[in-house]
């Protein structure tokens, strides 16, 4: 009798040990695909449609897609400035670290500006008119339903017609 409870001790340890080892490899393999630290996000240039100098990383989804979730980050330098825009699906906005400058309103105007550190988080509604400026090198996540678009209010200010 002890020795078939001793037998199935060893088996049963034997069955868990192999199941934590396969477990542990699938996560890792997972977290390879699905999950970044910060020193492997992976920043490229903006797109046309963003002034040059800052840099953006596709986290998660297609922003340019027809439809589906999307998560970015846009690395600014201090003094980057994004000009009064909107956008016609809701925007999440979550700062990582720095501190980001939001206005709202048609016109930039930096004394009506408000300053969120990092940590801080916002939502802005579709069409709400903002604009943005970084205090500091600035970096923000951004999350919602593609398609990201934005549609300056002045269309002067749209980077891809200075081409």
């Amino acid at each position: 009798m002890k020795r078939i409870m001793a037998m199935n001790f060893v088996l049963y340890g034997l069955l868990a040990a192999t199941s934590l080892i396969f477990g542990l490899n699938a996560l890792k393999a997972a977290s390879e695909k699905h999950a970044f630290t910060p020193e492997d996000i992976p920043y490229g240039a903006v797109p046309a449609f963003v002034a040059p100098g800052a840099q953006l990383a596709v986290i998660e989804g297609n922003p340019g897609a027809s439809s589906g979730d999307y998560t970015v980050r846009l690395r600014m330098p201090d003094g980057y400035r994004i000009a009064p825009h909107w956008h016609p699906n809701r925007e999440n906005v979550t700062v990582i670290s720095g501190t980001f400058k939001v206005g709202m309103g048609d016109r930039f105007d930096e004394s009506k500006m408000g300053s969120f550190p990092a940590g801080s988080f916002a939502f802005l509604d579709p069409e709400m008119h903002h604009y943005a400026m970084a205090s500091g090198e600035v970096v923000v996540q951004v999350h919602g339903i593609a398609p990201l678009q934005f549609n300056y209010v002045n269309p002067e200010d749209d980077p891809s017609r200075k081409k």
